[in-house]
C-alpha cells in the first residue's frame, strides 16, 4: 500500500515545485514588464511627448493633485499638459519599487521625484492594470513632496 503512494505523491511534489517555479518567472516577467513601461512613461516628460503620456493614462484612472482627484484618461491629461509646456521638463521621476499581484492583472510602482538638477523633490506611487499582455495602462497615481528636515 505504501509503494502506490509513493509514485502519485512524487507526481504532485513535483509538478507543486514546476507551478511555484512557473509563478515566479511569470511574476518576474511581469515586474520586469512594469518596470519598463514605467521608464517608457518617465521617458515621455523627458521627451515632451504628452500624447504618448496620455497614451499610458486609463480611460478610468484616478491622479491626484494635492488633495483633489483628477478622474479619467482627459481630465488627467488636461491637467498635465502644462507640465510638458516648456522646452525643459521640470522633473523626472525613475521606478524603485515594483511589486506584481500574483494574479498579475495589478501592480504597485514607487519611486524618486527629481527636480531638473537631480535634486530628490518628492516620491510617486502609481498603480498599473494590466489591460492586454504586455500592455499596462496607470489607473493610480499619487506624488509627495519631499520634506526639508532641515528647514526650520
Amino acid at each position: 500500500m505504501m509503494r502506490g503512494t509513493v509514485l502519485p505523491m512524487c507526481v504532485v511534489l513535483s509538478l507543486t515545485a514546476c507551478a511555484s517555479f512557473g509563478g515566479e518567472v511569470q511574476l518576474g516577467r511581469l515586474r520586469d514588464e512594469v518596470v519598463a513601461t514605467e521608464r517608457a512613461f518617465a521617458a515621455t516628460m523627458a521627451r515632451r511627448d504628452h500624447a504618448a503620456f496620455a497614451s499610458f493614462v486609463a480611460d478610468d484612472a484616478i491622479f491626484f493633485s494635492g488633495n483633489n482627484a483628477l478622474r479619467g484618461r482627459a481630465a488627467v491629461a488636461a491637467a498635465w499638459q502644462a507640465w510638458y509646456s516648456s522646452p525643459e521638463a521640470p522633473f523626472s521621476w525613475a521606478p524603485e519599487t515594483v511589486e506584481v499581484l500574483e494574479s498579475g492583472s495589478l501592480a504597485l510602482s514607487s519611486g524618486p521625484v527629481f527636480d531638473p538638477k537631480g535634486k530628490r523633490i518628492g516620491r510617486f506611487s502609481s498603480i498599473w492594470r494590466r489591460e492586454a499582455p504586455g500592455v499596462w495602462r496607470i489607473v493610480f497615481d499619487k506624488g509627495e513632496n519631499s520634506c526639508d528636515a532641515a528647514a526650520p
